[in-house]
């Protein structure tokens, strides 16, 4: 499916609170970002990146999830702006918080990033995509982006990579999915 085949079928797709909101998820390094970025530049739609929430330390959202959830999803649902607080980049482990983002309410929003068609968005979610690649693929890609910081690299993201997998396979991710889309070994 295209990505005009993804936005038709969107479009198709009861809205909740006057919005539909595309989850563009799975394991780090696997395209995500792309294919959002795509999505909402076609469908000039905003886009929430979960790399605002996310940190080194909790990739899975026990500690990040509720914001996520109290300062974007549920404002969207009730047809308002999404207010949320950033996490702050310069805290390398990503555990404080920075400025404020406002993403108007749409019509349609994309949400891209690690875990964001959990469990608990079935029913609030339009359509929700499913990317992944490799692993060995994943940790190159992952390695290149954030080669030069001042930390193991490697070591965190070998680390990630294994609380993602665990999360998905817990969660049911990918298998509810509507549509799996699968890069960096030939295929698109």
């Amino acid at each position: 499916m295209d990505i005009d085949g993804i936005l038709a079928e969107v479009a198709r797709r009861p809205a909740v609170g006057g919005v539909r909101i595309i989850g563009v998820d799975g394991p780090a390094g696997g395209g995500k970002s792309t294919l959002a970025a795509r999505l909402a530049e076609v469908a000039h739609a905003p886009i929430v990146e979960i790399d605002d929430f996310v940190s080194w330390d909790d990739p899975t959202g026990e500690r990040w999830w509720p914001r996520f959830d109290a300062q974007v999803l549920r404002p969207l649902l009730r047809g308002e702006d999404a207010r949320f607080q950033r996490r702050d980049w310069s805290d390398w482990r990503g555990d404080s918080l920075g400025g404020w983002r406002t993403v108007p309410h749409h019509d349609l929003v994309v949400v891209e990033g690690v875990t964001c068609t959990r469990r608990c968005t079935v029913g609030r979610l339009a359509f929700a995509v499913f990317v992944e690649a490799p692993e060995d693929v994943r940790l190159r890609r992952g390695l290149a982006r954030d080669h030069g910081q001042p930390y193991d690299v490697e070591a965190l993201w070998r680390a990630w990579m294994v609380k993602e997998r665990e999360f998905f396979a817990a969660d049911g991710t990918r298998e509810r999915a509507d549509l799996i889309v699968r890069t960096g070994d030939g295929s698109v």
